[in-house]
C-alpha cells in the first residue's frame, strides 16, 4: 500500500488535489484496503467531484461489507443521485451494521417516507419524539387511513415548525389543505 502518512496533513490543510493523488496511488496498489477507497470517495466529494465518489464507495463496501460508515456515505451519494431504492438499501445496511447510528436510521425513515413504505417508516420513527418524528407519524397515519386528527391537533398546538406541518398536510391531502382546521396556523 502507498505511504499515506501525509494524508492527515493534506486533509487538515484542505489540499484536496494532493490528497486525491495520494489516495489514487494507494488505490492502485494490490490489496488496497476499503479505507483507501472510502477516503478517496470523501476527498473527491470535498474536491467537488462527488459524481465520482459512488464508484469508490461501492469498492469500499465490496472489499469490506461490514463497513457501516461506507454504507452510510453510499446512501448519501445515492440520495444525491436520486436513487431512492439504492439509498434505502445503503442506509438499511449502515443501520444494521451500526444499530447506534441514529443518522442512518433517520435517513432510512426519510427515504421510506419518500418511497411510500409506511410500515418501514413507522418502525424507523417509533420511539422518537422530536418534531420531525411527530410530523412523520402524522403523515404515515394520514396516508394509511388511520385517524390522524389527534396527531395533527398536537402538531398544530405547537412545538413543530409550521412550514413542515403545512408541507405534510399538503402532501397527505394530495395538494389540498383540509379546511376544517381547529387551530389557526400562523
Amino acid at each position: 500500500m502507498a505511504d499515506t502518512d501525509a494524508l492527515p496533513a493534506l486533509l487538515a490543510s484542505s489540499d484536496w488535489g494532493s490528497a486525491e493523488r495520494l489516495l489514487r496511488r494507494a488505490a492502485q496498489r494490490a490489496g488496497a484496503g476499503a479505507d483507501v477507497f472510502y477516503n478517496l470517495a470523501l476527498v473527491l466529494d470535498r474536491a467537488g467531484k462527488g459524481a465520482q465518489s459512488g464508484a469508490w464507495l461501492l469498492r469500499a463496501v465490496a472489499r469490506r461489507p461490514d463497513y457501516a460508515a461506507a454504507w452510510f456515505e453510499l446512501g448519501r451519494w445515492r440520495l444525491d443521485a436520486r436513487d431512492l431504492w439504492g439509498a434505502r438499501h445503503a442506509f438499511a445496511c449502515a443501520g444494521t451494521l451500526d444499530p447506534a447510528d441514529a443518522d442512518a436510521r433517520r435517513n432510512l425513515g426519510r427515504v421510506a417516507l419518500r418511497l411510500g413504505r409506511w410500515d418501514e417508516a413507522a418502525r424507523t420513527f417509533a420511539g422518537a419524539d422530536d418534531a420531525e418524528a411527530r410530523i412523520a407519524r402524522y403523515r404515515i397515519a394520514a396516508e394509511t387511513g388511520e385517524d390522524a386528527r389527534p396527531l395533527l391537533d398536537r402538531l398544530l398546538a405547537g412545538g413543530a415548525p409550521r412550514q413542515a406541518v403545512l408541507t405534510a398536510m399538503t402532501r397527505t391531502a394530495r395538494g389540498r389543505i383540509p379546511l376544517h382546521l381547529r387551530h389557526v396556523v400562523r
